[in-house]
């Protein structure tokens, strides 16, 4: 079958990690099949894949064809294994990848999306683009703010959200959700355009999704 294009999602497999901001790229993920679920005219099949990867084939509302969703298995710095092996597999170009991951230099509440760019010191962005070869594939970033002063930066991505940010989580990750058609229908400005806007902050501001049908 021939794919749109490939939306992974970040994060560390098992339990230990289920709800940590490390995981926010799975967390979208699971909103994406969430969302699928509760709608009977949509599609996702689970795929048969090895164990460094859970795969899914998953429509897109309004935009047509199919596109493989995933989420590596195989901790987070090593990532890019997983995405090239993916690619490879599947046929898709870097440029049609979309990884969405927890940004730190974003605070919580906030979303951006760019095409390029450098890791800040992000092991899974650095791992796929030294797996693929090319910085060149598109990010949904997905604020978790700074740790507190004191805090290392590894034991606050690997912390859980606080009860505050579980609260306005699912606002957060439903905009992420509705932001994947923009990227591959009406391209990546139309998707910064909206996802740019959307503040979880004392006035929340969140873009309207668009229709489903």
């Amino acid at each position: 079958m021939d794919y749109r294009g490939l939306i992974v999602g970040l994060g560390n497999p098992g339990p230990t990690y289920e709800r940590t901001r490390h995981n926010a790229g799975f967390l979208l993920v699971d909103a994406v099949l969430a969302e699928i679920a509760a709608k009977p005219y949509r599609r996702a099949t689970r795929l048969p894949s090895p164990s460094d990867f859970e795969l899914w084939s998953v429509s897109l509302p309004r935009v047509k064809g199919d596109f493989l969703l995933a989420k590596p298995m195989t901790f987070m710095n090593l990532s890019g294994r997983a995405v090239v092996r993916i690619c490879m597999e599947n046929g898709v170009r870097p440029e049609s990848v979309l990884v969405a991951h927890d940004e730190m230099d974003l605070p919580f509440g906030r979303l951006k999306a760019k095409l390029g760019g450098g890791d800040a010191g992000h092991n899974g962005l650095k791992s796929i683009a030294a797996e693929l070869g090319t910085e060149r594939f598109l990010r949904l970033r997905i604020g978790i703010g700074r740790p507190p002063e004191g805090t290392a930066v590894t034991d606050y991505v690997l912390s859980p959200f606080s009860p505050a940010e579980e609260t306005g989580l699912p606002l957060v990750l439903a905009a992420a959700r509705d932001s994947l058609p923009l990227f591959f229908g009406k391209g990546l400005a139309a998707a910064q355009q909206f996802l740019h806007v959307f503040d979880l902050g004392p006035e929340p501001r969140t873009p309207a999704p668009e229709s489903d049908t």
